[in-house]
């Protein structure tokens, strides 16, 4: 009996000896996944901000208000996720005010007003300065 607690005891330390360093290494690339993951979509944001300022210039209104709200969207979800986020609370923060100009500029670009351009162009100023300070 004693000789089964022995074996059994020793068959626990060598599996933790294995486990212990494959756990660690699974929870750091889970955290560089999700750093990953944050950075993306933040790419994904600043690409459909691009692509809304291209569509207006060429006078495309619909893709460039659909892709405006991909913004906005993505932006969203990207200064909800708090802590977990790749910006920064100071860039979070700053964010929050092009956030709150979301519905004015969504519905200039529905109802096809020029002056969108105007307004979709400093929105896309101010989100690369506080992106990229």
């Amino acid at each position: 009996m004693r000789r089964f607690v022995f074996f059994s005891l020793l068959l626990i330390i060598a599996f933790s000896v294995g486990f212990v360093p494959m756990w660690a290494k699974a929870r750091e690339s889970s955290a560089r996944l999700v750093a990953a993951t944050h950075e993306l979509n933040l790419a994904r944001a600043r690409s459909a901000l691009t692509s809304a300022v291209l569509d207006l210039q060429r006078g495309d209104y619909e893709p460039a208000r659909e892709a405006a709200s991909n913004f906005f969207t993505a932006l969203r979800e990207e200064t909800d996720s708090g802590t977990r986020s790749v910006l920064s609370p100071a860039q979070i923060e700053a964010m929050r005010p092009l956030l709150d100009r979301r519905d004015e500029i969504i519905t200039m670009l529905a109802r096809n007003d020029p002056a969108s351009a105007d307004q979709l162009a400093d929105l896309y100023i101010a989100s690369r300065t506080i992106m990229n300070p």
